[in-house]
C-alpha cells in the first residue's frame, strides 16, 4: 500500500531515464550504434603485449682515435659532462659516462615528464656550449640520439641459399624495399651484408717519385666524386635542368681522376695506385643453422599494430616467392616474432573475460532469474564498449597513443564483476517497486520511480569505487607511465557502467521484464 500512496505523489524522477523511456526507438538505436563502434574500436585498435613507454634518454657518441681511455675522459668526456649538468629547464635524473679507448658514450636520462624531443634539444644545446673546450681534430663531432624502446626489431627475416654473400643482399635489398613501403614499417636495419668498398693502394715510390701527398689524392678524388648541377636550359616553351654526373660508379671511373697535372703532363690516379673494386671488412654477422645469412631487422612505428605488421611482413614474404621474385632453392625464415607471444596474451585475456562474463551471467541468473539476468548482463559488453569510444580520449591523460595491450585488458578483466552493481541496482529496484505495485503501476514509470530513487546512491557508490584509482593516474616515474593505463580503463569502464545503467538497462526492464505473478501490466501513467 506504501508504494501505491507513493505514486499518488510526485515521485522522484532521474530525467535521463525518463527520456530514454520515452524514446525506446532511439535507445536501442544508440545501442546498436554503440555495439558497431565498440567492436569496430576493438578489432581497429593497435595490439601490443606491453604498452609503449617512452623513457626520456639520450646519448652522447663521440670518437677520438688514438687516445687512451684517461685521455678521452679528461678531453672529451668531462668537457660534455660539465655542460650536459648544467641544463636549466628539464630535469636531469642521472648521467653516466663511458671512456673507452677511441671512444666515449655519456649516457643521459632525464624524468619522464620530460618531453623527448626537448630533452634531446638541451643535450644538443650543451654539446655545442661545450665545443670551445673540445680538441679541434676530434675523429667524429659529438652526436646526439635519442633512445626508443620501441625501435626494438619485432621480427627477423633471415635470407638464405646457395648464392654468394653480394647475391643475397641483392635479394634482401629487394624485400627490404617492399617491407619498408609498408606504412606500419619504421625502417629495416640489415645484418650480415656485405657493403662495396673502392680500395685506393698507393704505391709509396712512385707516389713520392711524383712529389704527390696522401691529401692530394684524397682532395682529388672527393673534388671529382660529386653530381654538380648546370643550372637551367631554355628548350622552346621548357627549361631543362642539367646536372654532370661525376659520381663514380666503377674502379675504372676512379682510376681517370687526374692527381695533378703539370706543364700539360697529367698524374692519374692509376700512375700511382692500384684500384680495387672489392667488399667492406664485416662488421656484423648473422648466422642461421650453421649458414651465414643475411637478416633483416624489422622495426615498427611506434602505436602501429604489432600483429597486422608481423601478418603484413609474412603476406610479402609468401607473395614474392609467389610471383618468382625469389628463386626457388632461396630460402626466406622468420625467427623472433613477437606477435606471436602477444597473439597468445591477447587472446588467453579475451578469453578470459568472456568466461569471466559467462560466470557472471550464472550468477545473475540464479538469484535474479533468467530473463532479468540477461539484460543485467548486457550491461558488461554495452559498458566495454562505450569505454572503447572514447579509449581514444584517453590519449591527453596516457599521453601517448593507447593501445590494445595486456594491462587494458587486464583492467577490463579486473572491473568485470564491479560494472554489473549499477545495473543490479537499478534493476532490483524497478522490479520490486513493480511487483509491489501488483500491476497496478506500470513498468514505465516503475522504472523511472527506480532511477529516481537509486540514481545519487549509485553514483555515491561508483564514485567511491573510483576513488582509490585516481591517485595512480598522477603515479611518478616509469612504473606511472607503464600503470596508468589501469586506472584510465576502469574509470572509462565504471563510468561507462552509470550510462548503461541509467539510459540503456530501464528500457530493456520496461519491455523485457518478468511481470508479477497473476498481474498484469498496467497503463503507462
Amino acid at each position: 500500500m506504501s508504494v501505491l500512496k507513493n505514486t499518488k505523489d510526485k515521485f522522484k524522477k532521474f530525467g535521463p531515464t525518463t527520456w530514454s523511456i520515452k524514446n525506446k526507438t532511439s535507445i536501442y538505436l544508440l545501442m546498436l550504434f554503440v555495439t558497431i563502434a565498440g567492436i569496430f574500436q576493438f578489432v581497429t585498435l593497435p595490439k601490443e603485449q606491453f604498452p609503449d613507454i617512452v623513457i626520456p634518454t639520450i646519448l652522447v657518441q663521440t670518437v677520438y682515435v688514438g687516445n687512451s681511455p684517461k685521455d678521452v675522459e679528461s678531453l672529451v668526456s668531462k668537457p660534455i659532462e660539465k655542460q650536459i649538468k648544467g641544463i636549466t629547464g628539464a630535469k636531469i635524473k642521472k648521467v653516466i659516462s663511458t671512456s673507452q679507448q677511441d671512444f666515449s658514450l655519456i649516457t643521459v636520462e632525464f624524468d619522464t615528464d620530460v618531453e623527448t624531443d626537448v630533452a634531446l634539444q638541451k643535450v644538443k644545446d650543451a654539446i655545442d656550449k661545450s665545443k670551445k673546450d673540445l680538441p679541434t681534430d676530434l675523429t667524429q663531432e659529438p652526436t646526439a640520439i635519442e633512445v626508443n624502446l620501441s625501435d626494438q626489431p619485432i621480427m627477423y627475416v633471415n635470407v638464405s641459399g646457395d648464392y654468394d654473400l653480394v647475391r643475397l643482399k641483392k635479394y634482401a635489398d629487394d624485400l627490404k624495399d617492399k617491407v619498408e613501403e609498408m606504412k606500419q614499417v619504421n625502417r629495416v636495419d640489415l645484418v650480415g651484408a656485405p657493403e662495396r668498398e673502392f680500395q685506393i693502394n698507393v704505391d709509396n715510390y712512385r707516389m713520392n717519385a711524383a712529389n704527390i701527398t696522401f691529401d692530394d689524392i684524397a682532395n682529388a678524388v672527393a673534388r671529382e666524386n660529386i653530381d654538380i648541377s648546370g643550372g637551367l636550359l631554355d628548350v622552346g616553351n621548357m627549361k631543362r635542368n642539367l646536372q654532370l654526373k661525376g659520381q663514380f660508379k666503377t674502379a675504372f671511373d676512379i682510376e681517370g681522376v687526374i692527381v695533378r697535372n703539370t706543364s700539360g703532363q697529367p698524374i692519374y690516379l692509376k700512375d700511382i695506385a692500384t684500384i680495387k673494386d672489392t667488399i667492406k671488412n664485416r662488421e656484423s654477422f648473422a648466422r642461421l643453422n650453421g649458414k651465414n645469412v643475411i637478416t633483416l631487422n624489422i622495426i615498427k612505428r611506434a602505436g602501429e599494430n604489432l600483429i597486422e605488421t608481423s601478418d603484413s611482413v609474412k603476406a610479402i614474404v609468401v607473395n614474392m616467392k609467389k610471383n618468382n621474385l625469389f628463386p626457388p632453392n632461396l630460402d626466406v625464415v622468420i625467427t623472433g616474432d613477437q606477435s606471436k607471444m602477444t597473439r597468445v596474451s591477447f587472446n588467453d585475456l579475451v578469453n578470459s573475460i568472456i568466461i569471466g562474463f559467462v560466470l557472471v551471467l550464472i550468477i545473475l541468473m540464479f538469484f535474479m532469474g533468467v530473463t532479468n539476468a540477461f539484460f543485467v548482463a548486457l550491461s558488461v559488453p554495452l559498458s566495454m564498449f562505450v569505454a572503447f569510444m572514447f579509449l581514444p580520449m584517453a590519449d591527453i591523460i596516457v599521453g601517448t597513443h593507447v593501445t590494445l595491450n595486456f594491462i587494458v585488458l587486464f583492467a577490463l578483466l579486473f572491473g568485470l564483476g564491479i560494472i554489473v552493481d549499477d545495473a543490479i541496482v537499478v534493476i532490483e529496484n524497478t522490479h520490486r517497486i513493480f511487483t509491489e505495485g501488483h500491476g497496478k503501476i506500470s513498468s514505465e514509470k516503475s522504472a523511472m520511480m527506480a532511477a529516481g530513487e537509486v540514481f545519487i546512491p549509485v553514483l555515491a557508490g561508483t564514485l567511491t569505487t573510483l576513488a582509490p584509482f585516481i591517485p595512480l593516474l598522477f603515479w611518478p616515474g616509469i612504473i606511472g607511465k607503464f600503470m596508468i593505463y589501469l586506472p584510465t580503463m576502469l574509470i572509462f569502464t565504471l563510468s561507462a557502467s552509470l550510462i548503461v545503467a541509467f539510459i540503456m538497462n530501464p528500457v530493456f526492464a520496461v519491455d523485457f521484464m518478468n511481470h508479477a505473478e497473476g498481474g498484469k501490466q498496467a497503463k503507462a501513467a
